[in-house]
């Protein structure tokens, strides 16, 4: 199936924002509470804001980017690209400035932290 580039919200973050893709069967999922008990710390914020990072998430087969929700031409074009599925199995992506997915990780956690540091080692945030 071929996705048209505009429908991907992923292309227009590019060089702007370093996207966090979470994708979820279901909105009781223990990643996305785990994800926004970390954010709901003010400190954990502000880093993620530092960062130029912007949170977008995949709940149940709805998008939503930074709360706001997506059409579903661009939450499927998302999934297409990540190559991720809406039913699961639960996962997080890093996608980095380039458009580039830095890190992909399943489970039922998602540690900032250690998605930081990794964003702290990229070329893009050592300037």
């Amino acid at each position: 199936m071929h996705v048209m580039a505009d429908d991907n919200p992923l292309a227009a973050e590019r060089w702007q924002t370093r996207p966090l893709v979470v994708v979820i069967p279901g909105p009781e999922h223990p990643m996305l509470r785990h994800l926004q008990s970390q954010l709901r710390d003010p400190a954990m914020q502000q880093e993620f804001q530092e960062r130029e990072m912007v949170l977008f998430t995949v709940v149940a087969g709805r998008g939503q980017r930074a709360g706001v929700p997506m059409t579903p031409a661009q939450t499927n074009s998302l999934l297409v690209a990540l190559s991720a599925a809406a039913e699961g199995p639960a996962q997080v992506f890093l996608i980095g400035k380039d458009g580039g997915v830095k890190l992909r990780e399943g489970g039922d956690r998602v540690s900032l932290p250690a998605i930081y540091t990794l964003i702290d080692g990229m070329p893009m945030r050592r300037r």
